[in-house]
């Protein structure tokens, strides 16, 4: 009875998925290297996103985009028409929901070029499963991209496209609007909301006026709103209501000497008051309750910040490899010029940021993950996401603990765990297959042989080498 009822349970979802599977365009289709409606990943390694240890030798079985049944593998059954792939030794992950993953990369000063090519395939190639864009500078593009994706004519990730950037006085790209008063910042939200964007992100120079008031009509309309802020200070924007705040410490202008209201002090400033500060001391720790009673989380965005590090981070030649020549030459320049800085307080900046979210999580906040690709041209879309699971690690989180946080965490934050964000039965097959064991080597991450996005498997490799030389111009 119960294999009956689950059998019903998922007959309505599969009955959708068939039709989005067969849609797929030949561009997709070009990329898809498991197609079948029942198969099952046999003698894996399961780490399944809720934070516990990885667990040995199971099968997974996916039947139309769901897991319909994972265990052991010497007692699971397997559907007879179920295609089999013995992939012992390797580790399945849930999809990574990335949470600060832009569509658009820095091709010069207050200018960016939207990637509609590369980007979605770089994510999807390296198991970023679901993104949220995190602030727009050219919302159609994406609003386009995701109906494209999602009506299966281009490959990438489900996508959560954030509005435009709710910005004040002093914008610094004129990609962005600045708002005049708190009453435009209503009618923004609400164009926006009814244009179908599915969040808000509030930008360095808004008001409190106005952040407050898009805050309110955000909320009345049940959706959330984020902030890369520097006019106000994290616990003045707890206090307001807002949701989520991006990058953490190294932008909560709270702690900058002669912090006036609403003006967003010099980025010198802002870290020389932090660096004279500790995490566990009371300045810091009080700001951590603050946001942690409020509910407001913090999406980790590490590798941006890393790249300003002197030797960091390890080159990586697929990166290289990704971008367009002139990005390249750019991109190992600015890098250079960054090697050749004495005097640098990044490294003690970054070892502080990481602190930060150790604390900040241990304390039961939400911690989110996504790597910003932006900075001088050094995160890309994808390789950054594995970078940010590799720099939790490296901040004293545990490789499971990192990975429970680039999956479930995002997927709780949308409101999305009931579909995805760990494996279970019933959920959505957004998984990834591994070569290698990242609960035990988190740099293993990186390896990445299939991803599957609803039951359709698509082929790494073949993603990868798809874009190569692109980033940075399509």
């Amino acid at each position: 009875m119960r294999e009956l009822l689950a059998f019903f349970v998922l007959l309505l979802p599969v009955q959708a998925h068939a039709q989005s599977r067969a849609a797929l365009s030949s561009q997709v289709a070009a990329y898809v290297t498991v197609d079948a409606s029942t198969f099952a990943l046999t003698h894996v390694r399961v780490v399944d996103g809720r934070g516990g240890p990885a667990v040995e030798d199971q099968t997974v079985v996916v039947s139309d985009g769901r897991i319909l049944a994972l265990g052991p593998s010497a007692s699971t059954a397997i559907p007879p028409e179920a295609e089999v792939l013995d992939e012992s030794g390797k580790t399945v992950i849930p999809g990574l929901v990335g949470m600060h993953d832009h569509i658009f990369y820095p091709a010069g000063p207050g200018h960016y070029n939207t990637l509609e090519f590369s980007a979605p395939r770089l994510y999807l190639a390296a198991g970023v499963t679901t993104i949220r864009t995190t602030g727009s500078l050219e919302p159609y593009a994406e609003l386009n991209l995701k109906r494209a994706i999602r009506d299966g004519r281009i490959p990438g990730p489900k996508m959560h496209v954030t509005s435009p950037y709710l910005e004040g006085p002093g914008a610094f790209t004129f990609q962005m609007h600045e708002l005049e008063s708190p009453e435009e910042a209503r009618r923004f939200v609400a164009y926006w909301a009814e244009t179908g964007v599915d969040d808000f992100k509030a930008y360095t120079n808004i008001t409190h006026d106005q952040l407050a008031a898009a805050i309110e009509e955000i909320h009345s309309r049940g959706m959330k709103i984020t902030g890369h802020l520097c006019s106000i200070g994290f616990r003045e924007a707890a206090a307001m209501g807002i949701d989520d705040l991006e990058h953490g410490l190294l932008v909560d202008t709270e702690f900058a000497p002669g912090k006036e209201p609403d003006l967003c002090p010099p980025s010198g400033v802002t870290r020389e008051g932090l660096l004279s500060l500790k995490v566990d001391g009371p300045e810091i720790q009080g700001t951590i309750r603050a946001l942690v009673d409020a509910g407001v989380a913090i999406t980790s965005t590490l590798p941006v910040f890393e790249i300003s590090v002197p030797g960091r981070p390890p080159v990586n030649q697929m990166v290289l490899d990704a971008m367009a020549p002139d990005a390249r030459e750019a991109y190992l320049t600015r890098r250079a010029e960054v090697g050749a800085s004495s005097g640098s307080t990044m490294p003690q900046l970054l070892a502080m940021e990481m602190a930060f979210e150790l604390a900040f999580a241990q304390a039961g906040g939400l911690l989110l993950a996504g790597p910003d690709p932006t900075g001088y041209g050094g995160v890309l879309p994808g390789f950054g996401n594995h970078r940010e699971i590799e720099l939790l690690v490296e901040a004293g989180f545990s490789p499971v603990e990192a990975i429970r946080i680039g999956t479930y965490n995002g997927a709780a934050y949308l409101g999305q765990l009931d579909r995805i964000g760990t494996l279970e039965v019933r959920k959505q097959a957004d998984m990834v297959l591994i070569e290698g064991d990242p609960s035990t080597r988190i740099e293993e991450i990186r390896q990445v042989r299939i991803v599957f996005k609803d039951g359709v498997g698509y082929d790494s490799a073949r993603l990868f080498d798809a874009v190569k030389g692109t980033v940075g111009t399509r």
